[in-house]
C-alpha cells in the first residue's frame, strides 16, 4: 500500500499553443492527428551488420506529446522515439513485432497519456517475456499500475515508474467533495432539487418546467429531512487506508488546519514521524483498528497484486457502526456486493464511489441507493473515475513520465519508482 513520502516534483514547462508528432528526430510533420492510419516514424533497423544507434531508442505508446513541448525538445534529442500506430498497439499486431524485432533493443518504454497506450491491454508474462534485454524503464501515467505485472518486470531488470505524484493534488481534491458528500448527502439534495427537471413527468409534472405537486414535496422533504441527517466533518475521525502522497494531501487538506477532522491512517509502511506531527496524523498498526474508530474510511492505496479486494465482508464488520466510506483507488480493492449489504444494513451510512470494480458498468445495488426512491434517498456519490481528472494532471503525467525515463537512462534514479524491491540484487 506505500507510495512515495513527500516526493518532490521536477519542474514543469509551459502549455503550449500546439502538439508536435512524437517522433525523433523532431521535423515538422504535416499529419497532426493523434493516430494515423500507417506510422510516420523511422523504425529501428534490425540488420545485425547495421551499426549501432547514436541514441537509446525509447517505445511511445500513445498519443503524441500535448502540453510540455521544451522537455519533448529535450527528450527526442536525447533519445530516439518511436510511436507504432493504433492498429501496431493492439495485442496481437504488438506481440508479432515484439517477436519480430521490429524495434530493435529498445531501451524504455513510454506512455504519456492514460486514455490511450493501453490497446495491448495488461503487460503480463506473454509481452514482458518478450520485451528485448535492453530494456530498462517503463514510465507511465497513472497512479495506478494494476495494469501491468511490475514484480515480473522487476524481476527482468526493468524500473517501473507511475505518476500518481502528478495526479495527487487533483485525486486529493476530488476526494475533498467526496467526503463532504458523505458527510452532508448532497446525491440527495442534488436530485431532489434537479431530478424532476432532468425527467419531466416522473414526478407528476410535465416539460414546460411545472414538476407537479409531487415534485415539490420531494424538493421540501429534502429540505426539511436532511438537516437531521448531515453533520459537519469537524472534530470526526477520517481514517485513510494508505498514505502516500494522495492520502497525506487529503489529510493536509481535510486536517486541523482547515476542515478540522482528526486524521488516522494505516499503512503497511509507517512513515517518519515528522510527516505524522505535521498532518496530525495517528498511526494504526491494523486495518481493523482504523476501521473501528473512523468516521468516515477513505480508500487510497495502490491495488493489490494478487487482485484481491481488500475491503470485504469479514473487513467491514470491523467498521464503527454507522461510519461513511470513500473509494478514490482502485475498484478492485472493494467487494461491492458486501459495500451494499453494509449500506442496506445501515452498518454504513453513506458512501462515495468514484472506482468500481466493473468499469464501465456500475454496482446495480449502489445505483439504486444512489437515486431518490426508498427510505434513505441519495446515499451514495457514484462518478466516472473523474478524481485525476484535470489538464494539470496530464501535464505533469507527460512531464514526470519523460523526467522518469531521462533520470533512469541518463544514469540517475528514477522518480517514482514503484517496484525496485523485486529488482535483482547487484
Amino acid at each position: 500500500m506505500a507510495e512515495p513520502t513527500n516526493t518532490p516534483y521536477p519542474p514543469s514547462t509551459p502549455v503550449p499553443a500546439s502538439t508536435p508528432r512524437s517522433s525523433s528526430p523532431a521535423p515538422p510533420i504535416p499529419s497532426l492527428t493523434p493516430e494515423a492510419t500507417t506510422t510516420t516514424i523511422p523504425l529501428r533497423r534490425t540488420c545485425a551488420t547495421d551499426a549501432p544507434p547514436a541514441r537509446p531508442v525509447v517505445l511511445h505508446i500513445g498519443d503524441p506529446i500535448k502540453y510540455n513541448l521544451d522537455t519533448y525538445a529535450e527528450f527526442s534529442k536525447a533519445f530516439e522515439v518511436v510511436r507504432p500506430t493504433r492498429s501496431e498497439r493492439e495485442r496481437g499486431a504488438l506481440i508479432r513485432a515484439l517477436k519480430e524485432r521490429q524495434w530493435g533493443d529498445f531501451s524504455a518504454i513510454f506512455r504519456p497519456f492514460w486514455g490511450t497506450g493501453g490497446e495491448m491491454g495488461r503487460w503480463d508474462a506473454e509481452l514482458i517475456d518478450l520485451l528485448p534485454d535492453s530494456v530498462r524503464v517503463f514510465a507511465s501515467a497513472g497512479a495506478g499500475f494494476d495494469w501491468a505485472d511490475t514484480k515480473l518486470l522487476g524481476e527482468k531488470g526493468i524500473i517501473y515508474c507511475n505518476s500518481g505524484l502528478a495526479a495527487a493534488e487533483a485525486v486529493a481534491d476530488f476526494s475533498v467533495a467526496m467526503i463532504i458528500s458523505t458527510f452532508r448527502h448532497l446525491p440527495w439534495c442534488i436530485g431532489a432539487a434537479t431530478f424532476p427537471y432532468l425527467a419531466p413527468g416522473s414526478f407528476g409534472g410535465n416539460a414546460d418546467g411545472d414538476t407537479g405537486a409531487a415534485a415539490r414535496t420531494l424538493f421540501q422533504a429534502c429540505h426539511a429531512q436532511a438537516t437531521a441527517a448531515s453533520h459537519n466533518p469537524r472534530g470526526h475521525v477520517l481514517g485513510l487506508i494508505g498514505f502516500g502522497n494522495i492520502g497525506q494531501q487529503i489529510a493536509a487538506k481535510l486536517g486541523h488546519a482547515a476542515f478540522g477532522m482528526k486524521i488516522a491512517y494505516y499503512d503497511v509502511i509507517r512513515k517518519p514521524l515528522e510527516v505524522e506531527a505535521e498532518l496530525g496524523a495517528t498511526f494504526h498498526e491494523s486495518l481493523s483498528s482504523l476501521l473501528a474508530v473512523s468516521d468516515c474510511t477513505v480508500l487510497c492505496t495502490p491495488a493489490s497484486t494478487d487482485g484481491k479486494p481488500l475491503i470485504t465482508a469479514e473487513t467491514l464488520r470491523a467498521l464503527k457502526q454507522g461510519t461513511r466510506f470513500v473509494n478514490i483507488a482502485r475498484g478492485s480493492l472493494v467487494d461491492e456486493e458486501a459495500l451494499a449489504d453494509a449500506l442496506e444494513a445501515g452498518l454504513v451510512s453513506s458512501a462515495a464511489l468514484d472506482v468500481h470494480a466493473e468499469e464501465p458498468r456500475v454496482h446495480p445495488r449502489l445505483v439504486r441507493m444512489a437515486g431518490l426512491d426508498g427510505p434513505n434517498p441519495g446515499r451514495v456519490m457514484l462518478t466516472c473515475h473523474n478524481a485525476g481528472g484535470t489538464v494539470e494532471t496530464h501535464i505533469g503525467f507527460e512531464e514526470l513520465s519523460m523526467r522518469n525515463i531521462m533520470a533512469v537512462l541518463g544514469g540517475k534514479d528514477a522518480i517514482t519508482p514503484v517496484n525496485l524491491h523485486f529488482l535483482p540484487k547487484a
